[in-house]
């Protein structure tokens, strides 16, 4: 099956595709996350997912433009409460999008690896998205590869981001250093 994974940064890509190649199905990556502020900050994570895409030999398509604007108003008056399924929406609904339009078989997200995420939520979106745009959502638990995932892109060398991508993400991780 042909799968495109989106894919949020170079280290939580590592195992889901080295998982989805090891089922037999051809990977592409597809980096779209105008979630991630400031602009040096998605510089890093690109270039990261670049240097990754190389030494797995992954084909990666990268959405034409970073307009962090989409993201900031998706989420404007949801900082709070609903803001992450907002985002997920918004970066998931590109992903089908450009999956259905290269006829790709399926879609995934690199986002199904990370213990922070909702998985649930993650799955409903993709059931939404899947009726939308007529492109199956390819489910797989890969948590149990994040620590795994992290070790192998330290080995590579590829940067570690320090939270999620948003602003809000990286206020929350200072007011929790503050706490502490």
């Amino acid at each position: 099956m042909r799968i495109l994974l989106h894919v949020c940064c170079g280290p939580c890509a590592i195992y889901c595709i080295n998982a989805l190649r090891e089922k037999g199905h051809k990977v592409s990556g597809f980096f779209y996350n105008p979630n991630i502020h400031p602009v040096s900050e998605y510089d890093k994570r690109r270039e990261s997912v670049v240097c990754m895409s190389e030494k797995l030999n992954l084909p990666v398509f990268f959405h034409r433009e970073y307009k962090f604007e989409d993201f900031f108003r998706k989420i404007t008056f949801h900082e709070k409460d609903d803001r992450c399924s907002l985002c997920w929406q918004l970066r998931l609904k590109i992903t089908a999008e450009f999956a259905s339009r290269e006829n790709f078989d399926a879609f995934t997200t690199t986002l199904l690896i990370s213990p922070y995420q909702d998985q649930g939520k993650i799955r409903d979106i993709a059931a939404s998205l899947e009726k939308n745009y007529g492109i199956n959502f390819y489910y797989e638990d890969f948590r149990t590869g994040f620590r795994e995932s992290h070790s192998l892109s330290r080995q590579m060398g590829l940067y570690h981001q320090k939270y999620c991508g948003c602003i809000y993400s990286e206020r929350e991780r200072y007011v929790e250093k503050q706490r502490k």
